[in-house]
């Protein structure tokens, strides 16, 4: 099986006033002759290191599990950056949307063979990742028409957000969360109920009739789940 290529960019981001780092990742097959899914990574660094997903897609690809994708990693400079770009009421958060559907996209069709629509790009994340992510799709539905949720935060905004959204057949949403996380410390080391929240969010998608998968896994709020959840994610996601 011949492994893709991952190569390092940088763009730099009017709206967030830096250079962006990006790592993006190319099938083994990649030709500019053939159109390519986006799949957009927040936690970027994460899901290539701790979640193997250059690996993971090789494998997929290979199979004929997952379509030509291109794999978009964006990584976060540190805790504090994160948050700010990531966190619903992030000081950082409006900007860093803006930049995903203003900026990268922009950039990514211009550079690459990509398909150019909604359907062709997917948005995922883990924890505060997954949330910035569900947030970008619901601003922007008609750019980015799927999202893959690992773990999400989900707090009162964001449940707002998802139930007053109108045009629920726009997103796919893939969702995900652990049996075991009732009590997952934040960064302000608060202790948060993911599950409960989680399940609260699952009934509005439901309710909504979004296109929706959802499962419970018997796990806590770590790589240690998420990493093994991928290949189904991917491959039903990008199929």
């Amino acid at each position: 099986m011949n492994k893709g290529l991952t190569k390092d960019y940088i763009l730099y981001s009017h709206s967030l006033k830096e250079e962006v780092p990006l790592l993006i990742y190319f099938p083994a097959s990649y030709s500019p002759l053939y159109k390519y899914n986006l799949l957009i990574a927040q936690d970027g660094q994460d899901y290539f290191q701790l979640g193997r997903i250059a690996r993971i897609a090789d494998e997929l690809i290979h199979n004929k599990e997952m379509a030509n994708t291109i794999i978009v990693g964006i990584p976060y400079q540190n805790v504090k950056d994160r948050r700010e770009k990531y966190h619903p009421i992030g000081q950082r958060n409006k900007d860093y949307i803006r930049f995903l559907a203003h900026e990268l996209v922009p950039f990514l069709d211009k550079e690459f063979p990509t398909y150019q629509m909604g359907m062709g790009r997917t948005l995922i994340g883990d924890s505060l990742a997954a949330t910035v992510s569900l947030l970008a799709a619901l601003e922007y539905p008609n750019t980015f028409g799927k999202v893959i949720l690992q773990s999400p935060y989900v707090n009162e905004m964001v449940l707002s957000k998802a139930n007053h959204f109108k045009d629920t057949h726009l997103i796919d949403v893939y969702h995900v969360v652990g049996l075991d996380e009732t009590s997952v410390e934040t960064k302000n080391r608060e202790e948060e109920n993911f599950l409960e929240a989680n399940r609260k969010l699952s009934s509005i998608f439901k309710a909504k009739n979004y296109p929706y998968f959802y499962e419970e896994f018997n796990g806590d709020h770590t790589w240690t789940y998420w990493q093994p959840d991928l290949k189904r994610a991917l491959s039903l996601m990008l199929k």
